[in-house]
């Protein structure tokens, strides 16, 4: 079937797609006509049970059923990079499922993450290519399904899930990225030390994104954006962030001062500072 015209509906349908690199591939030919195709903002759709389409394979496990490889080994480096990998490939149908899935909003909300989408599908390439000169493919390890399963726990609020996926869980790589780039590179991998460093370039503005739209939701829901912020990391189990912090990566991406400091805070202690939190 061939991808609709329109850029909402482009986006539901690539996002169905099972075939990791045909989805890939497709949200990058999606931003490049961008300024060509037309663009419904007001238009809801059906609810699909084939949201988000994936391949047989890797399995899903539990998050603490994924084994902890070492860099230093082949098949440790390769599942390493698996798990990169598939962070990348769930980062195409976050960034696609926000462009069908939350209809009225400005045409450069649908925009910014049809970009973020073709970007994530660049990382995706890059990574899956570099697997294959290990002697692997995407599917080969196993992996777990956490930022799909906060994406559906934020699917019906588009400030929570601004919240939460752009700046708590993809935020996550902008703190741990050049720490696993030092250790490819110490392991003789420079190729993948070059594709990380390509992914924490964009992934500053792909998080810096979520925080310009999750302001934005804040302002028009008349919100505190640090306290709903977390409000919502309580309510859902998000994971709190934990060193090491990238400072400078994070304020490049839009977190302020007051936000960053609130990080470095233990638990206890930021109850103490947020009353409205208990």
């Amino acid at each position: 079937m061939s991808v609709p015209l329109e850029i909402r509906a482009a986006a539901r349908h690539i996002l169905c797609m099972r075939e990791p690199s045909a989805k890939a591939a497709a949200a990058q030919a999606l931003a490049q006509r961008l300024g060509s195709s037309p663009l419904n903002p007001r238009r809801d759709f059906a609810l699909l049970a084939a949201i988000p389409g994936r391949p047989e394979r890797p399995a899903l496990v539990a998050p603490q059923q994924v084994p902890m490889r070492s860099p230093f080994t082949l098949v440790g480096r390769a599942a390493l990079l698996h798990a990169i990998a598939h962070i990348e490939f769930n980062a195409i149908n976050l960034a696609l499922d926000a462009v069908w899935r939350f209809p009225g909003l400005p045409r450069s909300f649908y925009q910014d993450w049809v970009q973020v989408a073709a970007e994530e599908g660049l990382h995706f390439t890059l990574l899956n290519a570099h697997l294959a000169s290990l002697g692997h493919c995407y599917g080969d390890f196993d992996a777990h399904n956490g930022l799909w399963d906060m994406a559906q726990r934020t699917a019906h609020h588009l400030a929570a899930r601004m919240a939460l996926v752009p700046r708590v869980l993809e935020a996550r790589g902008l703190d741990v990225t050049p720490g696993l780039q030092a250790k490819f590179a110490q392991a003789g991998d420079t190729r993948a030390a070059e594709i990380l460093a390509v992914i924490l370039h964009d992934e500053i503005g792909h998080v810096a994104v979520g925080n310009r739209w999750y302001h934005w939701c804040c302002e028009r829901e008349h919100l505190d954006p640090v306290m709903f912020s977390q409000r919502m990391a309580d309510e859902h189990h998000a994971p709190p962030a934990r060193p090491p912090i990238n400072q400078a990566a994070r304020l490049a991406a839009g977190f302020s001062p007051a936000e960053l400091a609130l990080m470095a805070t233990p638990p206890i202690q930021r109850t103490k500072l947020m009353p409205g939190l208990v």
